[in-house]
């Protein structure tokens, strides 16, 4: 596995995959990979034959007063798992490399930034799209791939990836869970023994929602309602526990379609966030991930 920062390299090295004939699978990370990014590494593997992984901590996703200074850096870890992942070419460029003060040109997905974690986080989604174009942009894969951990964030990258013509396939990877049910997060790193005994109580109200859409509750306002007083019961400060339309994250009263069942909030000073998403249909009720390759000319 070659590492490179410039973007003149990576453009370089994925230049010669191609000419090879080899497709170009990306997976974007922040680093401080966990088995959930691994998922990701080889799912690109063996969907392509040659794979990127970009390690950036991106501060323009960052607001004032989080965490962008103490996120958790390990390079030289995280390279080591990629190797052994056989990962082809690890993308680690500085702030430099990708950004100039001269920059002017910003990126807004309207009407799925501002809800949810962006309701709390105003300006955390434009900086995630920034990003990610630019990303697309120099590496060209023919796929990239995110996890369904952070839903709202992949439902807007293939919105924004559809919306400006990138042809790179946007694959959507399953939630990767400790054996308690907790979601592997980086951030999970934060958590004190107390904290994360509590943990797993997200994604308990979160899968007592599940059980009861099963056994056939359609309306949404109850299982809101439980789902927030099972965290605050736990000790989370509740940013929302909601349940709403999948494709377009608007709130839903009843429940059917493809419904995304979300909540996030901050136990112990850390901020977590899961979620499952259901197809409800007649007589039926199935988890899906929330992957629309529809929403793309490319198919």
């Amino acid at each position: 596995m070659k590492t490179v920062a410039a973007p003149r390299d990576v453009r370089g090295e994925i230049d010669r995959a191609k000419r090879s004939g080899a497709t170009i699978g990306f997976v974007p990370t922040m680093g401080a990979l966990h088995e959930g990014h691994a998922s990701l590494v080889r799912l690109a593997r063996g969907r392509t034959g040659f794979v990127v992984v970009s390690i950036f901590v991106n501060p323009k996703q960052f607001g004032a007063g989080e965490d962008f200074g103490r996120y958790p850096r390990a390079l030289d870890r995280d390279a080591e798992l990629l190797e052994s992942l056989g990962a082809d070419l690890l993308f680690a460029p500085g702030d430099r490399d990708l950004y100039s003060p001269n920059d002017r040109t910003r990126i807004s997905v309207e009407g799925l930034s501002d809800v949810l974690c962006g309701a709390s986080r105003r300006g955390h989604f434009d900086g995630v799209v920034l990003v990610v174009a630019k990303l697309l942009n120099i590496v060209r894969p023919d796929e990239a791939y995110f996890g369904q951990k952070d839903a709202q964030q992949a439902i807007i990258i293939q919105r924004m990836a559809a919306d400006l013509d990138f042809p790179a396939r946007i694959v959507i990877g399953p939630t990767l869970r400790e054996p308690d049910g907790l979601a592997m997060s980086s951030r999970n790193a934060y958590l004190d023994p107390e904290a994360r005994r509590r943990a797993p109580a997200l994604y308990g109200a979160i899968a007592e929602a599940k059980r009861r859409v099963e056994a056939g509750e359609r309306s949404a306002a109850p299982l809101e309602a439980m789902m927030e007083a099972r965290l605050r019961e736990a000790g989370f400060a509740v940013d929302y526990a909601a349940i709403v339309d999948g494709g377009t994250l608007r709130p839903l009263d009843e429940i059917r379609g493809t419904v995304l069942i979300a909540c996030a909030g901050v136990l112990g000073g850390t901020r977590l966030i899961d979620n499952a998403a259901l197809r409800v249909s007649e007589g039926a009720v199935r988890e899906v991930l929330l992957s629309f390759p529809e929403w793309s000319r490319y198919g």
